[in-house]
């Protein structure tokens, strides 16, 4: 029964990333933070094995779009190597920050993410910037920030890493290309730091590693890829600007939710 669950998580997930334009990890963790929840899971490790397998289950996703975005010549791969340093050192202090915090603490803080996020997408992107481009030490201190961030949140960093890279000059879809193989070591080192520091926590449930939970990770994969693909389809048929309005009033309910339920 909880792997249905688990499918739909990740068919709702992949269809709002591919419908709104952003990586499912916002929507995957409130998700699985419901299911996890209802299958009983202890309190005291639910919001992090929602965050860790979150992680894990952006690995195969990012490696899917990182190659439909390098085949298209759309990752700046200098940036890349600049930030991604800081992306990985962020990783692990971000995990290590979050599995310090109390399950109920983290849903507050990722209620008010979700808040930020609603009002920045309400609100509409940055405009494109003619800022000539940071050098190495810089980006890797903005790489730090954004591995720390979606590390403790569960996410690829996308939400981060775009409006960084456009205020920049950077064209806004070489800047989601590259955000999406900045994705990659996140979720890599978010993932592995998770089932490290979780290892021996006696309230996991079987088939877990660490904080992440191998039937949430499988259900969710199978279903997100192909449900991104019909989102994208379906959002090339509504307008821009409905889109930007629902998905904001959707972050705003989770926000809430979390902020007033925890």
């Amino acid at each position: 029964m909880f792997v249905i669950g688990f499918l739909l998580a990740g068919a709702v997930a992949g269809l709002l990333a591919g419908l709104f334009g952003v990586g499912g990890g916002i929507i995957i963790v409130p998700a699985l933070i419901f299911v996890l929840h209802l299958q009983g899971v202890s309190p005291e490790v639910l919001t992090h094995m929602a965050v860790g397998t979150s992680l894990a289950t952006i690995i195969p996703t990012s490696l899917s779009s990182i190659y439909s975005h390098n085949q298209k010549g759309g990752i700046d791969w200098k940036a890349f190597r600049y930030l991604v340093p800081g992306i990985c050192l962020g990783a692990v202090l971000g995990v290590a920050t979050a599995v310090r915090i109390s399950g109920s603490l983290l849903q507050s803080l990722l209620g008010m993410f979700a808040l930020l996020v609603a009002w920045r997408i309400y609100r509409g992107g940055r405009q494109q910037s003619t800022r000539s481009m940071p050098g190495p030490a810089r980006l890797g201190a903005y790489g730090g920030g954004i591995g720390y961030v979606s590390a403790v949140f569960g996410i690829g960093g996308g939400t981060l890493t775009v409006p960084l890279l456009t205020r920049y000059g950077m064209a806004m879809k070489r800047a989601v290309g590259t955000s999406s193989v900045c994705g990659l070591p996140i979720a890599i080192v978010g993932a592995l730091v998770n089932m490290l520091l979780g290892y021996a926590n006696p309230n996991l449930p079987a088939y877990s590693t660490g904080f992440v939970y191998w039937p949430a990770f499988i259900g969710i994969v199978l279903a997100s890829v192909p449900c991104a693909r019909l989102g994208a389809v379906i959002a090339h048929r509504l307008p821009a600007d409905k889109l930007r309005y629902l998905f904001a009033l959707l972050l705003l309910v989770i926000g809430l939710k979390f902020i007033i339920g925890s």
